[in-house]
């Protein structure tokens, strides 16, 4: 039996201002490019939120929101720095690390629980070196799989700590809104309760011939992570390969339309890619860049290896329409297929399923996150 913990710094980059500018303590915090040059939020700090800012939103109306917010310029080496400081705590306890960004990981403590101690007391013992080294907070979940220590993470932010025992992942999940599941977006969400289906439990209710229907060649990861079964790997950095496509733009992009065109071109490059190198992967990832070089990734994992065009183009729109947003501008797009492997079992039956279309079309595909919470 597996022991995974998502590790997510809280407020990251507000922290660290927070943190070397002392004058800055207990004030609302705004990390991101300037109101007059569209610039958006990196992050607020929680003196901030509790006006209504988060992430991703434009500065302008961070500063409406908030007028006595203060905005800082994001200082990108300086959270490196501090972001290396803490990936060594984590690996100082296991050697199975996965950062999937400057302020969260995954580590497989497998290990440290079979040799006797109790994920509860590892998270805490983490939790504190964290903050008595670096002085920044750290929210964990712990679980037997990725997707359930993700959410967990979230539940209770800030410093929050949320242990799933070993056969409670569903019972978990059931009564938590759907959109905290990987691969429920707004969008889908929205559709799921109009017919009716509220809770992750209420998901998890509902028959294969459904979730074919509803979700196509996501329908089989959909399923299972709402049970509250993932096993998807903690993967490390030396293991990860990828084949990917970027492109920076000349000048930034907002248009859906050219977006979306230039995603469906990087994903047809890497799908080629793949072909022509005999390989298959399951994780698609989107990279984004904002027009005030906030940098970010979001990634979902298929049922199935594949190097086919269509699942990589479908797979990398969703996660891009996902970002959209009015007055929301790109300066630099990448695709990437990581994930390697082959399914063996993968025959005629799931080739079809490949090529059917969801219902769910909309591109709401919940991921990992790069941007932090």
């Amino acid at each position: 039996m597996r022991h995974i913990i998502h590790a997510d710094l809280d407020a990251f980059y507000a922290t660290v201002e927070q943190l070397d500018n002392p004058e800055l303590a207990g004030k609302p915090v705004l990390v991101g490019g300037k109101p007059e040059n569209r610039g958006v939020v990196a992050t607020a700090s929680y003196e901030a939120r509790q006006f209504g800012v988060h992430s991703a939103m434009p500065m302008r109306t961070a500063v409406h929101r908030c007028p006595q917010g203060i905005i800082v310029s994001p200082r990108f080496t300086r959270y490196r720095e501090m972001s290396r400081q803490v990936q060594q705590i984590f690996r100082d306890l296991t050697d199975l690390v996965e950062p999937l960004s400057l302020d969260e990981a995954y580590l497989d403590i497998t290990a440290v629980v079979e040799a006797g101690k109790k994920p509860l007391a590892v998270a805490l013992d983490l939790k504190q070196r964290v903050v008595e080294e670096t002085g920044l907070v750290l929210s964990v979940g712990v679980g037997t799989c990725k997707s359930v220590a993700k959410i967990g993470s979230d539940l209770d932010k800030p410093d929050g700590l949320v242990v799933v025992q070993p056969g409670d992942e569903a019972e978990f999940l059931a009564p938590l809104a759907v959109n905290k599941l990987w691969g429920i977006g707004p969008k889908t969400a929205e559709r799921l309760r109009r017919d009716g289906i509220e809770t992750i439990g209420q998901l998890a209710a509902q028959p294969l011939e459904w979730f074919a229907k509803v979700f196509g060649v996501r329908s089989a990861g959909v399923r299972d992570k709402a049970l509250g079964r993932d096993d998807e790997p903690v993967q490390t950095e030396r293991a990860a390969k990828s084949l990917s496509s970027e492109t920076t733009f000349a000048s930034d992009l907002g248009s859906e339309t050219e977006l979306k065109s230039v995603v469906e071109r990087q994903a047809v490059s890497v799908a080629h890619q793949l072909e022509r190198n005999g390989l298959k992967g399951r994780t698609v990832t989107v990279k984004l860049r904002l027009s005030d070089f906030t940098t970010f990734t979001r990634q979902s994992t298929l049922p199935f290896h594949t190097n086919a065009e269509e699942p990589i183009k479908e797979t990398a729109w969703s996660l891009l329409s996902a970002e959209l947003a009015p007055g929301r501008t790109f300066r630099l797009l990448g695709v990437g297929v990581t994930n390697f492997g082959d399914d063996l079992e993968y025959g005629e039956e799931n080739s079809q399923q490949v090529r059917q279309l969801p219902l769910f079309s909309d591109g709401d595909v919940s991921a990992e996150r790069m941007a932090e919470n």
